[in-house]
């Protein structure tokens, strides 16, 4: 099997909290089981890995299922068909992610040529893109699983401009707000205010026995902690880079604690964000997933 794709075993949390890894890109799928609804916490990159997920889900439980796509990127939401086919009918996402998902979908395919060719060539079975149609906005909405209930909750733009957090009576998952084993994906983010998501996800950190990230082992407090002031040390080093030599900032890249790529794709990040916060008021534009965007697209 191809090991990008390979799924680990289920890692209990607790009591009928699991989250599901796969061993190439780290990407962590979560399961919460009640006594009447078990929830998917993103459901893969397609066809191939969400069958995996979907086989490896029935191995906990049969009860119907809910699933939940915390952001817009394709390695979270790609695998909704299957799931579909299986039965589900509530797809729950922030109202950004689904307005995304629904936009530039599509466009996204591309990024799984090598792994999931036919969800990137668009033919075969449960290929289509599915985008979720139970919206959270600005309120939390609570999902009554049986005995459970899920928090659905947004804390602002950080990642994407639609990150969904899903917090239990013991476990948040934060989805790629917090990523382990990886530097953090910038190419349409929205740094200065991640780092503010970053502090809030700290400050509720009490509440919760496990933090799940989008990517790699379960978070401690201290890592969120580093993560929030790395990436506010960074802003700072960054916005003056910009102000000294605003025609080409990328010459702060050795100094910013990211690799290079994500280094260039979060000073270009902050240029944006910072010039059309100024013109717009703070309204920016959402995802941009168009042919000058080449490569692995960030999960």
């Amino acid at each position: 099997m191809d090991t990008e794709n390979s799924l680990s075993a289920w890692l209990e949390l607790g009591p009928d909290h699991y989250v599901l890894e796969t061993e190439g890109s780290l990407l962590n799928t979560g399961l919460v089981v009640g006594s009447e609804l078990a929830m998917v916490i993103d459901t893969g990159c397609g066809p191939r890995q969400g069958r995996e997920i979907l086989a490896a889900v029935r191995e906990k439980t049969q009860l119907p299922l809910v699933v939940v796509n915390t952001h817009a990127h394709y390695d979270h939401f790609f695998g909704n068909a299957v799931f579909a086919d299986d039965g589900v009918t509530e797809f729950w996402a922030h109202a950004n992610c689904a307005a995304t998902i629904e936009k530039d979908g599509d466009l996204q395919r591309r990024f799984v040529a090598t792994n999931e060719p036919e969800m990137a060539a668009g033919e075969g079975d449960a290929v289509e893109i599915v985008v979720p149609n139970a919206i959270v906005r600005d309120q939390p909405v609570l999902v009554d699983l049986g005995g459970i209930t899920a928090t659905l909750f947004y804390l602002g733009r950080a990642h994407t401009d639609g990150d969904l957090l899903v917090g239990t009576n013991s476990t948040l998952f934060v989805g790629d707000l917090v990523e382990q084993g990886t530097h953090p994906s910038f190419e349409d983010s929205y740094p200065e205010e991640w780092a503010d998501v970053l502090r809030h996800i700290s400050a509720l950190r009490h509440r919760y026995e496990h933090l799940v990230p989008g990517h790699g082992k379960p978070a401690s407090d201290e890592f969120v902690k580093t993560m929030a002031n790395t990436m506010s040390t960074a802003v700072r080093q960054a916005t003056q880079s910009i102000r000294d030599m605003p025609a080409d900032a990328t010459k702060a890249i050795p100094v910013l604690p990211y690799g290079p790529e994500q280094s260039r794709w979060f000073i270009k990040r902050l240029q944006e964000t910072q010039a059309e916060g100024r013109a717009a008021g703070g309204s920016l534009a959402s995802a941009d997933f168009g042919p000058e965007k080449t490569g692995f697209y960030p999960s």
